[in-house]
């Protein structure tokens, strides 16, 4: 099991390149199954997570296969020979749950694992079934396993989300394309990813409106086509990266960000004393004066993103004052309290909100990785703290952040892999 040393205190300047977002590309990579034409797929990041849509992919029978010799651009597409999505691949990552609406949109069946990832809490798997069972699907949970039918293919309907989840509104989307007549997504979630996804549909040849809205309007078509499309910038790694440069008191261009997919994100950064400034193709993230406490609550786009939560924590734990951080999303994500508080960090959990008061400096100690999300939230710490940390468990880092290491050794910090 790899693990990070990290010596802390060393200022940041420089240029990070941003990846296509894990949160789009998986999606993306699912959307395939939607025809047996080939999907083109460019700016794929080289993170854990796509390479498990890759085999689950395959798993259906589908070809996936590198354009290029990184594996940046990749080809999806061809007959479907199963509609089982097993256990020991669905286990390792959540998002496996959507290759159910595709399945079924296509094939009119579908046999697929109760889903896995990170343990941040319970994100059930209701509304994409009720949503599914409006479209006429009939379902059955079973030893693990949802079995889905649609004998006579899927019939658009009225969904009406009770919350606006990004899982159950990009399965239904999906599902949709190929149902026949007309779908409307009531409380539909608005992520930029739903966009980037919404997009490439359209270019395969979908009728899907409202994109950017809280609801969306689908009419059904017969088939889709291959196409080509470009998977967006990871905002969540933008913003880390950005915290990276708040919390060193650096100085950073991150390429490829883009301040409009940011939102909440940039706002908070400069209530923080952050400066964000936007450039051609790039975001330029600095700071010269002293962090200062803010207060946080996570919500659904265009709020603040539960994945930025743990990120901003860390960096608000050597901030002037104090910070409070309410969590809606996850009832189960702050497991990397205890880890900051061994670092010197002062965070107390009172029910779904956490306390930060603020510290002159962190120091480095061994912490475990609990989660993606968490594991940054730690070398962020360890960027500041004094002395050295050891971050352990960082199998769950490479689920969704490339190259890390690399990326940050290349603008001044003391970071090193090192395998056990």
């Amino acid at each position: 099991m790899d693990r990070f040393i990290i010596r802390g205190g060393r200022r940041l300047e420089g240029e990070i390149t941003i990846g296509g977002a894990k949160n789009a590309g998986l999606k993306l990579m699912v959307a395939g199954l939607l025809t047996g034409e080939r999907l083109i797929l460019s700016n794929v990041p080289q993170i854990a997570d796509i390479a498990t849509m890759r085999d689950l992919l395959r798993q259906h029978g589908v070809a996936v296969e590198n354009v290029d010799a990184e594996g940046r651009t990749l080809s999806i597409g061809g007959p479907i020979e199963s509609v089982e999505a097993p256990y020991d691949i669905v286990s390792k990552m959540r998002a496996s749950i959507l290759v159910l609406g595709p399945l079924l949109a296509r094939m009119h069946e579908a046999r697929v694992s109760l889903p896995g990832g990170c343990a941040i809490g319970t994100r059930p798997v209701d509304m994409h079934l009720k949503g599914l069972e409006t479209l006429g699907a009939q379902i059955r949970l079973e030893n693990g396993y949802i079995n889905a039918s649609a004998p006579g293919g899927l019939v658009g309907d009225r969904v009406v989300l009770p919350f606006a989840s990004v899982g159950a509104t990009e399965n239904l989307l999906m599902a949709a394309t190929l149902a026949k007549g007309r779908t409307e997504i009531v409380n539909a979630a608005r992520e930029p990813e739903i966009g980037d996804l919404v997009e490439c549909l359209n270019r395969m040849g979908a009728r899907i409106s409202g994109s950017g809205t809280g609801t969306l309007v689908i009419d059904g078509v017969e088939a889709l086509h291959g196409a080509e499309h470009a998977i967006m910038a990871d905002r969540i790694e933008c913003g880390t990266y950005a915290c990276a440069a708040g919390i060193t008191g650096g100085d950073l261009r991150l390429i490829g960000g883009r301040i409009g997919d940011l939102g909440a994100v940039i706002r908070t950064l400069e209530e923080a004393g952050v400066e964000v400034i936007a450039e051609e193709n790039a975001i330029r993230v600095r700071r010269d004066g002293p962090l200062q406490g803010v207060d946080i609550m996570t919500e659904p786009y265009p709020g603040f993103p539960t994945d930025m939560q743990a990120q901003f924590m860390a960096m608000l734990s050597v901030a002037e004052g104090a910070s409070m951080i309410t969590e809606t999303i996850f009832e189960n994500r702050y497991m990397h309290v205890p880890e900051l508080n061994r670092m010197g960090a002062r965070i107390n959990v009172h029910g779904s909100s956490a306390i930060i008061r603020g510290v002159p400096s962190l120091s480095g100690a061994p912490v475990m990785a609990t989660d993606l999300r968490a594991s940054f939230s730690l070398i962020l710490a360890g960027l500041a703290a004094q002395g050295e940390t050891v971050l352990s468990r960082i199998y769950h880092l490479d689920r969704g952040y490339e190259a890390v290491d690399r990326k940050l050794a290349a603008v001044g910090a003391s970071i090193e892999r090192v395998r056990e």
